[in-house]
């Protein structure tokens, strides 16, 4: 099935407590590779979420954006090392009557210490908050995934026209191999005619003649290409990802092209065979976006 790597998926859902926001996208990538921003108290959940997304992507590079909002969606707590504090505030006492000091130890000279009291997030979970976020993941991942199957049925018919375009241009290019070898046939008895002044030697003429064509015999490679692309075609059918199976056809294709080019005599079969790899270029760049 030809599904596209490239898309866009949005979900909010809410609760009284919280308001949770996702959005994912997705570009094309050889491997599936997933990066999750969110905030830090989310960080326990990135498995869940990677599984979450993978249950309907197979293949690209996910960028996944997760806000939370709302005032129950981090808990601040103050921290206070009672000991240090307590060791602290004895110094302080000491220093001021050793040193015989002015002044009395105060509450702000205590707090600005960083190290006696600070302030910190608390990080403990929170069975709604989850709930939330792993659903908003998973309605984002389904938007996503419908329009990269949208966007695929699309990128289908652009394969299936420009695999049409390549078949004519191959049964065109097979019209011209017994031209190629009828014109050689022609020049050879010219010059063989004139090198013997008129006493052919038709047995010889037919010999180079049958060389000069196993040479330049591009049958062979018409049928390969003929058959990746009816393997190309039952591919787009089958409901696995199917992306790097048509690329490695491509590539096959491009191989009978380029042995077809070199095999080439003749000005008509080469502008067919540069017409051939312009098609499977574009192939090729349509296939690498697909899942």
């Amino acid at each position: 099935m030809v599904i596209s790597m490239t898309g866009f998926g949005r979900s909010k859902v809410q609760s009284q407590a919280f308001s949770v926001n996702v959005e994912v996208k997705t570009v094309n990538h050889r491997f599936c590779e997933i990066n999750i921003r969110m905030p830090r108290q989310l960080l326990m959940l990135e498995d869940k979420m990677k599984k979450k997304i993978t249950q309907h992507l197979r293949r690209g590079r996910v960028e996944v954006f997760v806000t939370i909002e709302g005032d129950a969606a981090i808990t601040r707590k103050v921290q206070v090392d009672w000991k240090l504090l307590e060791e602290y505030f004895h110094f302080l006492n000491q220093a001021r009557e050793k040193f015989h000091l002015e002044g009395q130890v105060t509450l702000q000279d205590l707090l600005n210490r960083s190290e006696l009291i600070h302030i910190i997030e608390d990080e403990a979970g929170n069975v709604e908050l989850e709930n939330l976020v792993l659903t908003a993941i998973e309605e984002a991942a389904l938007q996503l995934k419908q329009m990269r199957t949208d966007e695929g049925k699309e990128l289908k018919k652009d394969l299936l026209t420009s695999l049409k375009q390549l078949e004519i241009t191959i049964t065109e290019l097979q019209q011209y191999a017994p031209l190629v070898v009828r014109a050689y046939k022609e020049r050879l008895g010219k010059r063989i005619q004139e090198f013997v002044e008129g006493q052919l030697d038709e047995t010889r003429m037919l010999t180079e003649v049958a060389v000069f064509a196993d040479k330049v015999d591009i049958n062979e490679e018409i049928t390969r290409l003929n058959s990746h692309i009816q393997q190309f075609k039952k591919t787009l059918n089958v409901l696995d990802p199917i992306g790097r199976k048509l690329d490695f056809i491509v590539q096959e294709m491009n191989r009978e092209a380029n042995t077809i080019g070199s095999k080439a005599n003749d000005s008509s079969i080469a502008e067919k065979v540069v017409d051939i790899k312009s098609l499977i270029e574009k192939l090729k760049e349509q296939v690498q976006n697909i899942e």
